[in-house]
């Protein structure tokens, strides 16, 4: 049985089968809460929120390459210039981290929107060329890159030492 078949209403009791909202006096509506509207609002702070949002998310990816200089940098004074399997794996991932994202440059473009899309895109492709530059540099600074004649022709000599030194005694 329901309430309503008793007669007998409580003042906690809802009746959820009828769609109008009804109190103790009659088939009345509720008065709206404070601060509600029935009406549709389109806000236009949020459309330039999520443009500007856009716009920073693409300047985050853009900057993302340089942003990686300074670790890069700190990670080749750590790596030493022997020639081992840790600094050889440094190089190697110096070269290989700025490759990936040249060779991905069309999927990363497609994430880049917004009124300053082309100086993203650029400032995106220089950074991976500075990756790529500090990789070359550090091959160069451990002796790796054949930059010395002999290091290409078989009959050159290498450059031999005129002085030697060394601490402490006379030899």
């Amino acid at each position: 049985m329901s309430v309503r078949a008793l007669g007998k209403r409580h003042k906690w009791a809802l009746d959820l089968a009828n769609k109008q909202r009804q109190d103790r006096q009659g088939e009345r509506e509720l008065p709206a809460p404070l601060g509600y509207t029935d009406k549709c609002l389109q806000d236009s702070a949020v459309k330039d929120t999520s443009n500007d949002l856009i716009v920073k998310k693409s300047w985050d990816i853009a900057l993302a390459p340089i942003k990686q200089v300074p670790m890069n940098l700190f990670i080749m004074w750590m790596a030493g210039n022997s020639i081992s399997i840790f600094p050889i794996m440094m190089v190697g991932m110096m070269f290989i981290r700025p490759i990936q994202a040249l060779m991905a440059v069309q999927q990363t473009f497609k994430m880049i929107e917004g009124n300053q899309a082309l100086l993203q895109r650029i400032v995106y492709f220089v950074g991976n060329l500075l990756g790529l530059a500090l990789a070359i540099y550090k091959c160069q600074v451990m002796g790796l890159l054949p930059t010395h004649p002999s290091d290409w022709l078989a009959f050159v000599e290498p450059q031999q030492r005129m002085e030697w030194s060394g601490g402490g005694m006379t030899l």
